[in-house]
């Protein structure tokens, strides 16, 4: 059946596939976003008649959006050479939990970050891993095992062969096999509550004990706001800053939320989100602490720039 004109509503039901593949290979709802609008541009600006020729425009639309995301990677690559202290993924909410807690807002515009399926491809520690490899491979990785396109397909957007795209594919393989997996909802939950009362109550040595001894906190303010520029090493150290921060940030509330689909924590002040932390855990104890105070990245929490 021709696609030129008739099939605008298919196509619109193709936008929740094509967001979740650009964000999982941006680790950026905004750029997502910008990629599946150009992707869609490039298809609405094609002849009608070609249109009509493309038997599977889901298809093309996916192959278009991923090319966008491939050249976007290559620049991001420099663009973070000049970006101020550690860049980390945009985190995204779960609106189910902020729908029960009466704070989000039915009548507000549809956030991209709504369409984004909340699973293990894209827990903070995953998207971080991604950020390793190189834009091919990320590509190669993403499409194959995370959407299981065939290599045949992914040789069309890299420009190379299937045979060539499931080398990336390996390559980016042997970087995700020391990840850890993302921590159980009920293990993971219990953690991050006793890390949020032991903040709350300043208690140091109860979030040592909360904290792996070679545990290391990473936080994004992009130059925007206050935070550590460089990762902060060690599980006493890190402790101390919290407290330290903790003195220095009274009318702060923190709530518990998920982030990116695993138990974290929300910080906010007079009702607007200025903090998101996400977590790695193992064995009970926090491996790794994200915090995204960017206010760029908050927009999906109703917090951030204008």
């Amino acid at each position: 059946m021709g696609t030129g004109g008739a099939g605008a509503e298919e196509l619109a039901g193709e936008r929740r596939q094509l967001i979740n593949v650009a964000y999982r290979l941006l680790g950026s709802v905004t750029e997502a976003e910008d990629a599946v609008q150009a992707a869609y541009a490039r298809w609405y600006g094609l002849p009608r008649s070609r249109r009509e020729e493309i038997l599977s425009p889901g298809a093309w639309l996916t192959t278009v959006t991923s090319r966008i995301c491939l050249d976007l990677l290559g620049s991001a690559r420099a663009r973070r050479e000049h970006y101020v202290g550690a860049w980390l993924p945009e985190p995204l909410p779960d609106r189910t939990e902020w729908d029960r807690a009466g704070g989000a807002d039915p009548t507000g515009p549809a956030d991209p970050a709504d369409q984004i399926i909340l699973d293990e491809s894209v827990g903070m520690a995953f998207l971080v891993v991604l950020e390793t490899m190189t834009p091919a491979e990320r590509v190669a990785f993403v499409l194959h095992e995370v959407f299981r396109y065939p290599y045949a397909e992914i040789a069309g957007v890299l420009g190379r062969t299937p045979a060539a795209c499931k080398q990336l594919a390996a390559s980016a393989r042997r970087r995700v096999s020391d990840a850890r997996p993302p921590v159980t909802a009920t293990g993971g939950a219990a953690v991050v509550r006793r890390v949020k009362e032991a903040w709350e109550s300043k208690d140091i040595t109860a979030l040592v004990g909360l904290l792996n001894p070679a545990a290391v906190m990473t936080a994004d303010g992009g130059g925007m706001v206050g935070t550590i520029l460089r990762p902060l090493e060690g599980g006493a150290r890190i402790a101390q800053y919290m407290v330290a921060m903790a003195e220095k940030a009274p009318g702060l509330e923190l709530l518990e939320r998920s982030v990116n689909g695993v138990p974290g924590l929300v910080a906010q002040r007079a009702g607007a989100v200025v903090t998101v932390a996400s977590f790695d855990i193992s064995d009970r104890r926090v491996t790794r602490i994200w915090v995204i105070r960017n206010p760029e990245k908050l927009r999906p929490w109703g917090g951030g720039a204008d």
